[in-house]
């Protein structure tokens, strides 16, 4: 295993606080392997016995609708992790996860995942803390596709792409790296037309910039909907 592996998993949440022994410990039980774009990684209701963290490019994890429309749960990216949730009730995998661009992704079997947590409480907690926090915004991605309208479906998943992503300007919070309009409405519950008139106005009046891959969301657009990072 690398160094930079090594450092890698010091920046994983559920790894945070563990000291070097734990560190190479868990390093040495990691196996790599790569994905190219489009390439399903996990299958929905196959049985899960793997911990993935990515070490870099990006993961979507979807669902489908009996008509075959996608629906985007989360994009994950460097530093992510995905597939804990298989490994710690024994039920099949809860979504497909699905690669956005080419991938590399560390992967921990499920024994030595066990074993680990037996020998490392502080990970044990970790987990709960980000299972916890992954409930909380399934929750609240149910209620927004229940109580929002279209439009404002649209400005809450861009809203949360600037707390995961952004980056602070001084007119507001840029995303350099936004998903596609397809890729919003999938995760909007809506269509690529819907998103494409949403952007439109949102920008007509003043509340954001929109050019090529990159967004930022105004300073108006941002008190409007009461962000918080």
């Amino acid at each position: 295993m690398t160094t930079q592996h090594r450092e890698l998993l010091r920046k994983v949440s559920i790894f945070e606080g563990l000291g070097d022994r734990e560190i190479d410990q868990l390093a040495a039980l990691l196996v790599e392997r790569s994905y190219s774009k489009d390439r399903v990684i996990v299958s929905h209701e196959e049985p899960g016995d793997s911990l993935f963290i990515i070490v870099d490019g990006r993961v979507k994890v979807v669902l489908y609708g009996e008509s075959g429309r996608e629906i985007i749960l989360s994009i994950f990216k460097e530093q992510d992790f995905f597939g804990e949730m298989s490994l710690l009730d024994h039920q099949p995998r809860s979504a497909n996860v699905i690669a956005l661009e080419d991938a590399r992704v560390l992967i921990l079997k499920h024994d030595d995942f066990g074993d680990f947590l037996k020998k490392s409480p502080a990970a044990a907690l970790n987990i709960l803390a980000e299972m916890s926090r992954r409930l909380r915004k399934a929750d609240e991605i149910i209620s927004n596709l229940a109580l929002l309208d279209v439009f404002g479906r649209v400005a809450r998943v861009l809203l949360d792409l600037a707390s995961e992503d952004g980056q602070e300007q001084e007119e507001g919070i840029e995303i350099k790296a936004r998903p596609t309009q397809q890729e919003i409405a999938n995760m909007a519950g809506t269509s690529r037309e819907t998103v494409s008139r949403a952007l439109s106005e949102f920008q007509k009046r003043g509340l954001i910039q929109a050019t090529g891959r990159s967004i930022v969301l105004y300073r108006a657009f941002l008190t409007q909907h009461e962000w918080k990072r």
